[in-house]
């Protein structure tokens, strides 16, 4: 065989290769979008299939009771607190206490002086003795008429009546300078600024020779006493929360100073009735702080009991969803979906109370949203 011939031959086979290859490469190629147009379709079924009927997971509706919990913001103060003014216009003569100082019940603080006052005191007991010296003489003219009159046509009655009224009148005058006088005795006293019971000084706002007077709106106490032996844990609970609160509950708080340690309390008074601008009800507790690591005015984080109710609807949490219309659950029956209005109560431990036209026995979905529509079918 000639080397042409081999030549002739190689290019045969070579365009026929390429003629092969041009005939598979047009029908992949027509082929090809069939097959991926009818994935996308088999797909875009599937979805709308599962949109229409979607698959879900049911839970039984049951009743129980839940115990729950909420933290919320309180405050420590004192349990008795007290500013003390001058009950009358004077001069501070002696400070005796300073801020910190630890005072008893009728401990003396400070003395004041107010010179007025002895001229007044002065003056009051004079205007006793001359009322007395007044009566005393009236008396006397009375008792002399009486007995005069003993004798027969002597006095007239008339004339022993006015006698008797004008002695009367001299002893009611004496009783009545006796009480004035009691009256300036009293502001004596009131010079002596005494402690109404145990505590510390947390502010004093005088010094010696200060002119002080009666307190009033823009003026400073001379002293502020507080009680910090036992203070008052004051927290604020909703109105959705306060149902089931009772003073036998104990409560757990903690302050920033002290972020290490749990403190405990119980709940000792409750305001029975909602503040109208919080809405709201006012808890107390006793906190006994003989140790004195807490502080009045203190912020604390507590977390105070609710109490488990009567026995109510319990489902899990991810079964009640929320729209921007309402908050509902999607209950099941004979494969249709059906969304019921509910109320939420307690949260706990991934658990809701509800409240709503469903009963034990009834079949909820799962995991509900609004995408599971009203009324739709669904697969379970």
């Amino acid at each position: 065989m000639s080397l042409c011939t081999i030549m002739n031959m190689l290019q045969n086979r070579s365009r026929l290769t390429l003629l092969l290859f041009f005939i598979a490469t047009i029908f992949l190629t027509s082929c090809g979008p069939d097959k991926k147009q009818q994935e996308e379709q088999a797909k875009t079924i599937a979805e709308e299939d599962a949109v229409e009927t979607p698959t879900v997971q049911l839970v039984p509706v049951q009743k129980g009771k839940l115990s729950s919990a909420i933290a919320v913001p309180g405050e420590l103060i004192p349990y008795q607190q007290v500013d003390l003014y001058a009950k009358v216009n004077s001069y501070v003569k002696k400070l005796l206490v300073d801020v910190g100082s630890e005072v008893r019940q009728g401990q003396l603080l400070a003395t004041l002086e107010a010179p007025e006052i002895n001229s007044q005191l002065a003056g009051a007991q004079s205007r006793i003795q001359q009322q007395q010296a007044i009566y005393f003489a009236s008396k006397a003219t009375y008792d002399r008429l009486m007995n005069t009159s003993k004798t027969p046509g002597t006095i007239s009655q008339n004339d022993l009546e006015q006698a008797e009224a004008k002695k009367n009148a001299d002893l009611a005058n004496v009783e009545a300078a006796k009480s004035a006088y009691k009256e300036v005795a009293a502001n004596v006293s009131y010079l002596e600024i005494r402690a109404p019971f145990d505590g510390i000084i947390t502010a004093r706002n005088a010094n010696l020779g200060a002119y002080v007077g009666p307190g009033g709106k823009g003026t400073d106490p001379l002293f502020v006493l507080q009680d910090q032996q036992r203070l008052r844990l004051v927290v604020s609970v909703p109105e959705r929360y306060t149902g089931g609160l009772t003073n036998k509950d104990e409560v757990t708080f903690s302050v920033q100073a002290l972020s290490n340690q749990k403190f405990t309390a119980r709940i000792q008074r409750l305001a029975g009735a909602l503040d109208e601008k919080l809405r709201s009800e006012r808890l107390e507790m006793d906190v006994y702080n003989k140790d004195k690591k807490l502080l009045p005015h203190m912020f604390a984080e507590v977390n105070v009991p609710l109490p488990s109710r009567d026995s109510t609807i319990i489902l899990p949490k991810t079964a009640v969803a929320t729209s921007t219309e309402k908050v509902f659950v999607v209950k099941v029956v004979n494969h249709k979906a059906e969304w019921v209005d509910v109320k939420k109560g307690l949260e706990a431990n991934g658990q809701v109370e509800v409240y709503g036209n469903i009963k034990p026995g009834d079949q909820v979905v799962k995991n509900a949203s609004d995408e599971i529509r009203d009324g739709s079918t669904v697969k379970y």
